[in-house]
Formats: C-alpha cells, sequence, structure tokens
C-alpha cells in the first residue's frame, strides 16, 4: 500500500511543480507585495490600522490562489493522466484527500506569507514614523487564515464537482458574484448564504453573533461540493 505522506508528496509535486503553478504562485506573491503599496501611499485615504493591511494581501491571496487548487483537482482530468493516477492507487479516495489536503497546505502557507508581508508593511511605515493603529485581535488571527482556508478550499470544491479547469475557474468566480448579487436584494440569503459576506466576517474578525452564518455558509459553499465532489471521482469512469 502507498502510503498517504507519500502521496501528499506527489500531489504537492503536482500543484506547485509545474508551469503554469509556479508562474501563477509567482505572479501572486509579487502582486501580493505590490498591494501593500496601496495603504502605504494612500495613508490619507485608507485607514491606517493593521486589520485594514491585512485585508489587502487576503483580496489578493484569496483571488488568485483558489485557481491553484481548482488546476490540482482538474488537471489530470483535462489532461487524460488519471489512469496512470488510479491505476498506480486504486483507492481513489485518497488521492482525492491528497489533491484537497494539499490545497488546504497551500491555503495555510499563503495565510503566513501573507500576515508576513501586511506586518512588513506596518513596521516599513512604523519605522518612517507614522502611527499605525495595531488592533490585530484573536478574532483576525484565527480569521485570517480560516478565511484563506475557506476561499481555497472552495475552489477545490468546485473543481472536484466540475472535473474541469475553465468551467471551474469560471464559477468559482462568477456564481458567489452573482448569489451575493441576489443577497443583495434579499437580506437573510445574504447573511446566510452568501460567501461574500459571511467569508468577510472571518478576515475581520467579526466572529461574535455570526459563527451560525459562517458555519452555514461554508457547509453550502465548501463542504457539500467537495462530498459531492468525493462521490464523483469515485464513481466516475475513465476513458
Amino acid at each position: 500500500m502507498i502510503p498517504f505522506t507519500r502521496l501528499l508528496r506527489v500531489e504537492w509535486g503536482k500543484a506547485t511543480d509545474t508551469r503554469s503553478a509556479r508562474w501563477l504562485l509567482t505572479i501572486t506573491g509579487l502582486v501580493t507585495v505590490a498591494i501593500m503599496l496601496a495603504p502605504i501611499l494612500a495613508k490619507k485615504s485608507i485607514t491606517q490600522t493593521s486589520e485594514h493591511y491585512l485585508q489587502f494581501p487576503a483580496f489578493v491571496l484569496s483571488t488568485l490562489l483558489p485557481v491553484v487548487a481548482i488546476l490540482t483537482l482538474t488537471t489530470e482530468w483535462t489532461q487524460r493522466t488519471v489512469l496512470t493516477t488510479f491505476t498506480q492507487e486504486p483507492r481513489r479516495a485518497r488521492v482525492f484527500g491528497a489533491k484537497v489536503l494539499v490545497s488546504a497546505i497551500l491555503a495555510l502557507a499563503a495565510a503566513a506569507f501573507g500576515a508576513l508581508v501586511a506586518f512588513g508593511g506596518l513596521w516599513l511605515v512604523e519605522a518612517g514614523g507614522r502611527h499605525v493603529v495595531t488592533n490585530v485581535g484573536w478574532g483576525s488571527l484565527v480569521g485570517f487564515p480560516a478565511f484563506m482556508l475557506a476561499n481555497v478550499l472552495l475552489g477545490a470544491a468546485f473543481a472536484a464537482v466540475l472535473q474541469n479547469t475553465a468551467a471551474a475557474i469560471v464559477l468559482v468566480f462568477v456564481l458567489p458574484t452573482a448569489f451575493g448579487l441576489v443577497g443583495g436584494a434579499v437580506h437573510w440569503l445574504q447573511i446566510w448564504f452568501d460567501p461574500g459576506t459571511t467569508f468577510s466576517w472571518m478576515v475581520d474578525g467579526k466572529w461574535s453573533g455570526h459563527v451560525p452564518n459562517i458555519a452555514v455558509s461554508v457547509v453550502t459553499w465548501v463542504l457539500l461540493p467537495l462530498a459531492a465532489g468525493l462521490v464523483r471521482t469515485v464513481r466516475r469512469e475513465i476513458k
């Protein structure tokens, strides 16, 4: 039996050691660093607090990194290499689990990188004599990595269900946005099912009174699609 740690190493290589993944990760890192110029330079129009500094890398990482997770879950289906993968490891659920875990590890690594960039920007402006309100509490410390996990795993979940790279990328960006527009007109939809609203409470550290809403949204957008994707992966016929 192939050890799960070996599967994890193989899937990590597939996720990060391809030309498209390397370029995407490099661009994501560069844009994350570059966007910190916004709060640094626009000191009058952007509130100078640590929470606002964290929101800039969070926006970039949560927008671009889900694409890496999508590629991790869909590339083998679109490039027709699943026959080789599932011949070497016939228990598809283990391969699926390794891919999802790799996506989660990438999300947590991105959260650490984003926090490092944000606090690097804070250190830079404070070293220059600017006062920045440092108000990062436990809510933000927990919420920032939770926000990254939710967004990246949402991408992985859509990819698992659709098993097509282009379709998954389009729906990851279009469907939550469209749902947010509908939710804006129907308040209860917005506060319970709109990921743009519920996920933002995580990164803002606004857990008080919102935990049930966040949980329902995560179940709807992440856990249920992941479960459906697992079932489809196990049952799909390979041609």
